[in-house]
């Protein structure tokens, strides 16, 4: 053994989001560490895809100056108690070059690699690598800790002895290092600090790994009690074992417990937030020099609040300012009245805690007071005064919305106003239909008429930023070539109030790619007429503007101009989409006289979030999350304050929509502010909101006037797998007063009565979609504060259309999850056929026989199997709403190049190998398609084939088979056809031939077009 007093240390620290590998949704996991012929293994972590180990592995080092040049070997396993044997996560390998020295040692963070192009590998680990004189190589061989040295058949023996063994024990142990760590970190969640990080490179903002706390089984209501949204004294009761699953809450929402009725308070979906609020109006009489400006700031412990700067003569502020009761660490409060950039104050004044009253909504607001301030001196003749309101209350408060709150006391001014809660109206959308018919008498441009050819004319027509164009004339025998004719609808998306020009232009081509404009003429869009119904609006002659290329020649004398005939309406039948239509929260027609009266009222408290996973470095703090919430159904959206710098915030915010059409979904996203650091605000890339996760409510789904209190799983897809970011924390509402009602809107059509009447294409409503969601992002971009366009894009799902080798995969598992049904029948008729069981077979044969004889049973019998088949199933009912479903998403499983390929940019910024490799596999799978899709067109051409006299004989044999076969129907009465087919068919094995019957033969051998294919 070697004498070295220098040894290498690598220790485990944890691992996050590995492969689930034991087929039951989870990984008992284990690393084994290899260097210079000498491995080591952490113990195993039962049942957990973010294991936590914080375990040393010591290792011999023969020569420290070879060990830039070594490699170390981390392989982290899955062991299978069945067969005693193991399952590969993933594996590092790192570098010698990388190891520190002691006490410079710091966690890094590595991405696990597949081993082979077919394992099934995602996660991270985090390893410390240092040289260390003071520890041990431990010498022990066992099922739990370490192995060092070689493993031989009889170690491996032994090996296997021992953990049969020890199993239980180590089971134990692992269950209180569980709850030893879970204490511990609910202890670090109650002192508001932040847990263990890892430090990555500050430049990437991906998501952070961080030591997370391992549950299992009944922890889970533990670690879910302790992070909840809603407050103390959360029970939380998962309906699954996979961390990806839905999770119902109890928080004390309205102050008190979810039986209590809570019909007459405002604030009954949140829980009750206790602020100290102090209104800082004016102050007078104070003695400054030289007349500079004054701040007045309230000191509450360790918090300060500072207002904006006014004159000295005119000392008005009228700020409020907002301290949570947990930030309270004083029991007085003190109001001064500075100078600008100075320490010294002009005047204090300040309030017993004790003695301050409370408020409670609807009772009208406290009158602010003067009070007389004490000068530095403590003279109260000097000081002046200062009109100040101060009271206790909650998050009902009025001035709770535009409050400088305590928890954005490290906030830069120009951030400030990017952290309040806000609510956002889309504005409303129209399709703006422009008919381009004719033109009349157009003069061709100078480069147009000296060239010998036929004019190339077409229009232009450009609204804002969206251009369409129409095809170009073709030539008639009955119109000149300066008189062309389109007759083509071009639809735009407008918003109001309507700022835009419709600026139709002819245009003529005169070259590839190069055109010049023979014409044009400007329209406001404002004076465009509206029609509700598929009724023509009046076409009107437009002259064409041909002096826009020289502004000197005068236009006040028209004796003679080309003309161009339009027929411009705003439609207002139409519900202009702008999110996907499966997804969709609002089927309105535009216009509001088509409106009918809403059918119910959605109400939704945002409690908060836990376990929000860091997204991004702060300087001296480490992994951080700024998180707000958004939330979009119908015109309405709404945007939480942003809460600074906690991984488990808390919103309690309760919204209202009215609800028009039970068949629509709310969306509510949570994302990142990256206007609260400066200099990330300011940075050359500009800032961009990052996203954590979103969820989907389908309001259909929902019960009337039943509170659902869950916990809903954040995922987000990555480049290397889904990811769990935390959980939402929701309480939401659907009331309606009148049932019938929402059992009408189930029987009327889905959208308005004009896409239906006068349709459009799906070409078109996806290029609509895209233009409404530009407007609909530029318009909130333009609030204050705004709301970014990767937020908007996010919410509408704009990159939904795009290719996904995932999505399509997914889909077919769909399709097939639907056709299953059809196919447990067909099973079942089988089986009956087979006669496996002859009691059901016989059964089945006298029931089949009572209908083709009682036909008028048949429609009753099947109506009434639906109708008690719906009863049966009503105890089995879902008791939670959906959400977002990671294996129906086919996101556990999917292959890493899948994921890769779906995160690339259009078009492609990857190499031209990588690209010949998808294409490859694009091609292949395009293959089994093209052959599924020749089998069905033989088989309909095989019908076609029947009477086509492709092949004369097949066709003379049908022929006379039909033309017996009408005699035979005529005059044997249908139900005994029928009864004798179903015999015939249902006969017991023995009475069969195993060949194919000649109508089968015969369809078989009919042709089909396929033979002439190339």
């Amino acid at each position: 053994m070697n004498n070295s007093k220098e040894k290498l240390v690598v220790e485990v620290v944890a691992a996050h989001n590995l492969m689930p590998k034991d087929g039951e949704g989870s990984s008992s996991a284990f690393v084994e560490v290899e260097f210079d012929n000498q491995k080591q293994r952490t113990q195993v972590k039962f049942r957990d895809l973010n294991p936590v180990w914080n375990e040393k592995l010591v290792f011999h080092v023969n020569d420290v100056a070879d060990l830039p040049y070594r490699t170390i070997e981390v392989n982290v396993f899955n062991e299978k108690k069945s067969n005693n044997s193991r399952n590969f996560l993933g594996k590092v390998r790192v570098s010698g070059s990388s190891i520190a020295r002691e006490g410079e040692e710091v966690p890094q963070l590595y991405t696990l690699d597949k081993r082979s192009l077919f394992s099934h590998v995602r996660g991270e680990i985090s390893l410390k690598l240092y040289l260390s004189v003071r520890e041990q190589v431990k010498e022990v061989i066992n099922g739990v800790g370490g192995v060092s040295g070689n493993f031989t058949k009889k170690q491996k023996k032994l090996q296997q002895q021992q953990q049969q063994g020890m199993a239980a024990a180590a089971n134990m142990a692992v269950q209180q290092q569980h709850l030893v760590q879970e204490g511990k970190v609910l202890s670090h969640q109650n002192q508001m600090q932040q847990p263990t990080r890892v430090d990555p490179n500050p430049g990437d903002l991906k998501p952070v790994v961080i030591t997370t706390v391992p549950v299992s089984g009944g922890g889970a209501a533990l670690h879910g009690c302790a992070g909840g949204g809603g407050g103390g004294g959360n029970g939380v009761y998962s309906n699954g074992s996979s961390e990806f699953s839905l999770k119902e809450t109890r928080p004390h929402l309205g102050g008190g417990p979810l039986n209590k009725d809570k019909t007459s308070s405002t604030y009954d979906l949140v829980e009750q937030m206790q602020y100290l609020y102090i209104r800082v109006v004016k102050a007078r009489e104070i003695s400054g020099f030289g007349g500079g400006e004054v701040v007045a700031e309230v000191k509450l412990g360790n918090y300060r609040g500072i207002t904006k700067r006014v004159g000295l003569n005119n000392a008005e502020w009228d700020q409020v300012f907002a301290f949570s009761k947990d930030c309270i660490q004083s029991s007085f409060v003190e109001v001064f009245v500075k100078e600008r950039d100075k320490d010294d104050f002009l005047g204090r004044v300040w309030f017993d805690l004790n003695e301050v009253p409370k408020r409670v909504p609807p009772d009208s607001q406290l009158a602010p007071q003067w009070y007389r301030m004490e000068d530095k001196k403590g003279d109260r003749a000097k000081g002046g005064e200062v009109m100040v309101a101060i009271w206790l209350g909650t998050q009902a408060d009025e001035a709770f919305a535009e409050a400088w709150h305590s928890k954005a006391a490290n906030v830069h001014f120009d951030g400030l106003c990017s952290i309040k809660s806000k609510v956002y109206l889309s504005p409303k959308l129209w399709y703006l239909r422009v008919s381009v018919m004719e033109a009349q008498d157009v003069i061709l441009g100078e480069k147009g008429s000296s060239m010998m050819r036929y004019p190339e004319l077409f229009a232009k027509v450009q609204v804002g930023n969206q251009v369409m164009k129409t095809r170009i004339s073709a030539a008639t025998a009955n119109r000149g070539l300066n008189n062309p004719l389109w007759n083509e609808d071009l639809i735009f998306v407008v918003a109001e109030p309507f700022e835009d020009y419709v600026l139709v232009s002819v245009e003529d081509r005169i070259a590839p790619n190069r055109e010049e404009i023979v014409g044009r003429v400007l329209l406001p869009v404002v004076n465009i007429e509206r029609r509700l119904d598929d009724k023509q609006v009046a076409s009107r002659w437009h002259n064409l503007d041909t002096h826009f290329s020289n502004p000197n020649e005068s236009k006040s004398v028209v004796r003679f101009a080309s003309r161009i005939h339009l027929r411009a309406s705003l439609d207002g039948g139409y519900h202009v989409l702008d999110e996907a239509t499966m997804y969709s929260s609002d089927v309105r027609p535009t216009a509001k006289q088509l409106w009918k009266p809403h059918i119910g009222v959605l109400e939704m408290g945002i409690l908060g979030a836990s376990n929000l996973m860091p997204v991004k470095m702060k300087e001296g703090k480490g992994g951080s999350t700024d998180a707000y919430c958004v939330a979009k159904y119908a015109q309405k959206w709404v945007r939480t304050r942003t809460v600074i710098d906690s991984l488990s915030p808390k919103w309690n915010e309760q919204y209202t929509w009215e609800v028009f059409d039970p068949c629509t979904v709310i969306t509510i996203g949570v994302f990142d502010n990256s206007s609260v650091e400066k200099n990330i605000a300011n940075g050359s890339g500009g800032s961009r909101d990052t996203r954590i996760g979103k969820v989907r409510i389908r309001l259909s789904t929902l019960q009337s006037d039943r509170v659902y209190t869950h916990a809903y799983p954040l995922l987000m897809l990555h480049s290397s797998g889904v990811k769990k970011m935390g959980e939402l924390h929701l309480a939401v509402r659907f009331s309606c007063a009148n049932m019938l009602n929402v059992f009408q809107m189930y029987t009327m059509p889905l959208l308005p009565k004009m896409h239906y009447v006068q349709p459009l294409s799906v070409n078109q409503l996806d290029s609509l979609r895209y233009q409404a969601m530009n407007v609909v992002a530029s318009r909130l971009n333009r609030a204050e504060p705004p709301l970014g366009r990767e937020v908007v894009e996010y919410m509408l799902d704009h990159d939904s259309h795009m290719w996904s080798m995932r999505k399509s995969k997914a889909n077919f598992f769909r399709l097939t999850n639907v056709l299953a049904w059809f196919i447990a029948m067909n099973r079942l008729l089988e089986a009956m056929r087979n006669w496996h069981r002859p009691v059901y077979s016989t059964l089945f044969v006298i029931c089949f026989i009572v209908l083709v004889l009682v036909p008028e049973l048949i429609v009753p019998s099947v109506l009434l199997t639906f109708a008690v088949l719906g009863l049966w199933r009503y105890k089995s009912r879902p008791r939670h709403p959906p959400h977002m479903d990671t294996r129906l998403s086919y996101a556990e499983t999917v292959h890493p190049d899948e994921l890769d390929e779906e995160f690339d940019s259009f078009p492609t910024s990857r190499s031209a190998e990588i690209v010949r490799m998808r294409y490859d596999r694009l091609r292949s799978v395009a293959g089994r398609i093209q052959t599924v899709v020749g089998d069905m067109a033989t088989q309909g051409e095989r019908f076609q084939a029947l009477l086509s006299w492709r092949d004369p004989r097949a066709t003379f044999l049908f022929v006379i088979i039909c033309f017996f076969a009408a005699f035979g129907f005529y005059l044997v009465p249908i139900r005994w056809v029928v009864a004798l087919w179903g015999l015939y068919f249902l006969r017991p094995p023995k009475f069969r031939n195993k060949l194919p019957s000649r109508a089968e033969s015969f369809f078989k051998r009919l042709p089909t077009r396929a033979d002439s294919m190339l």
